[in-house]
């Protein structure tokens, strides 16, 4: 534990941002890191509490008060050892998972948790400053080849592991360059991307073959690749794409000129910050734009940030389930992930936020170029079994309708289909977490393709749990943990 008395002596001190009107005038990261001193003196709140429900609480079972001791006794490149026991990529998750860690901790109680997610980042980043993080190197080869399709956070998990355990591992990736939606959907001021860079050397170090621009199940378009041929290639494969198919908006005028998908949206702005081009494609921009997110998770929140940093007039996002509670009922759901109000830095940065509202029409007019665009959108109150109120009509100014609302399951075309995958019933690849197996011999399936769309913690889970598993099918043993 850290300092008996710390958690009485201290309250919870947290990393700070840059001033709003500072940070949209960029894409950098723009949160300000705490000092030694003061990492230190929080990691000292962490208490012997006798049931550590953070364990839990984190979906890769983090030793948190283990290396919380040790940031808290200054031995940080313990605590980094400790961190990477059970997860690959902290920098990863310091930066973008919503910490329910911190949500099960037991000073949460009253509202006061370790700052766990901080001490996390700060452990990693110290780790890549002092030159200790390095390419960890198998001793002896198996002989035994493993293909990984799709270099998110679970693919990379899943290939660094088994790399790591002596495996001739190729890690397939349909875009220019590994990290998913961590790349190609998570906005650069919520993380850069030099931090997946840095871990693309050090697999590739450990013997992980990349091969990107590589699109698994067609042979239509240039780089395609059946999935016959991997699996001939491959004493086993593991299926670790995205949860791809968005939830749409069928509601009259939905295909006018301005409507787009979020992932249409954020990907082409985190291609010009890598300086990748964006393809033959319509540019989506909200410069000068009165911009609508229709959905109130991450994703509207990360269209919300980006559109303000392209120069939008105005963001409003609209949410169809009703205000959360501001404050949540810890009796009825600590140490669990709670239903409250949460507000994010994009929301902050000046949003207007509306809750309990159904979309019904897209309003739009000819443009210039003779096509007709979106100029408002129709809507109505709706009430706690989502039917409309009569009445509440409203319609709302808008040039650009992002469209948040989540996906629903990984796209079916091309790779799943060849192989005639099982699907559960919410249309993911079907696959236990005993196992990982699917429903075709040596190939296996984690993260958002078998679960279904989650957090990057998940994945990352997902992906050290199908490599032990996989090392098991083909070794007969295994040391890898889950």
């Amino acid at each position: 534990m850290g300092k008996p008395t710390g958690f009485l002596e201290l309250d919870r001190q947290d990393r700070t941002y840059l001033p709003k009107e500072e940070r949209v005038q960029s894409f950098r990261e723009f949160v300000v890191p705490m000092d030694e001193a003061d990492l230190k003196a929080q990691a000292s709140r962490c208490m012997d509490c006798g049931v550590p429900y953070c364990h839990n609480g984190c979906p890769v079972n983090n030793q948190i008060p283990d290396w919380n001791d040790l940031v808290y006794t200054g031995d940080w490149k313990a605590a980094l050892s400790n961190l990477h026991s059970t997860n690959n990529f902290p920098e990863f998750t310091g930066r973008i998972c919503p910490a329910p860690c911190e949500a099960s901790c037991t000073l949460n109680i009253d509202d006061n948790p370790v700052t766990i997610k901080s001490v996390e980042c700060a452990i990693v980043d110290r780790g890549w400053e002092e030159g200790w993080i390095l390419p960890q190197t198998p001793s002896a080869k198996t002989g035994k080849s493993i293909g990984v399709v799709g270099a998110g956070p679970a693919g990379m998990a899943a290939a660094q592991q088994l790399a790591r355990a002596g495996h001739d591992v190729h890690l397939y990736e349909k875009n220019a360059k590994a990290g998913g939606l961590l790349r190609y959907g998570i906005p650069d001021f919520k993380m850069e991307k030099q931090g997946i860079d840095r871990r693309v050397e050090q697999m590739q170090a450990e013997g992980v073959t990349f091969h990107y621009d590589t699109n698994v199940g067609t042979t239509d378009i240039e780089g395609g690749v059946t999935a016959a041929e991997l699996e001939a290639k491959h004493d086993a494969l593991i299926l670790s794409g995205g949860s791809e198919v968005p939830r749409d908006l069928p509601v009259p005028g939905r295909e006018l000129d301005g409507v787009h998908y979020a992932m249409d949206f954020l990907p082409q702005q985190n291609r010009r910050v890598g300086q990748e081009p964006i393809g033959d494609i319509e540019p989506i921009l909200a410069e000068d734009k009165h911009v609508i997110v229709i959905g109130g998770g991450d994703t509207g929140s990360d269209c919300i940030g980006t559109s303000f940093r392209q120069g939008a007039q105005s963001v409003t996002q609209l949410e169809i389930m009703p205000m959360p509670p501001e404050k949540e009922n810890k009796g009825l759901t600590w140490p669990d992930w709670p239903l409250k109000m949460r507000t994010s830095t994009s929301q902050e940065e000046g949003a207007i936020r509306d809750f309990s509202v159904m979309t019904t029409e897209v309003i739009g007019e000819d443009g210039p170029d003779g096509k007709r665009k979106v100029t408002a959108i129709k809507c109505t109150k709706v009430d706690e079994n989502m039917a409309p109120i009569a009445g509440s009509e409203f319609e709302l100014k808008a040039d650009l309708v992002l469209l948040a609302m989540g996906f629903v399951h990984p796209v079916h075309d091309g790779l799943v289909e060849e192989l005639a995958l099982e699907k559960d019933g919410r249309g993911n690849v079907a696959a236990d977490t005993a196992t990982y197996e699917t429903s075709r011999a040596k190939v296996f399936a984690c993260g958002d393709m078998r679960r279904g769309q989650s957090l990057v913690v998940w994945a990352i889970r997902e992906g050290r749990q199908a490599a032990r598993e996989v090392d098991f099918f083909l070794m007969g043993e295994t040391v890898l943990p889950r």
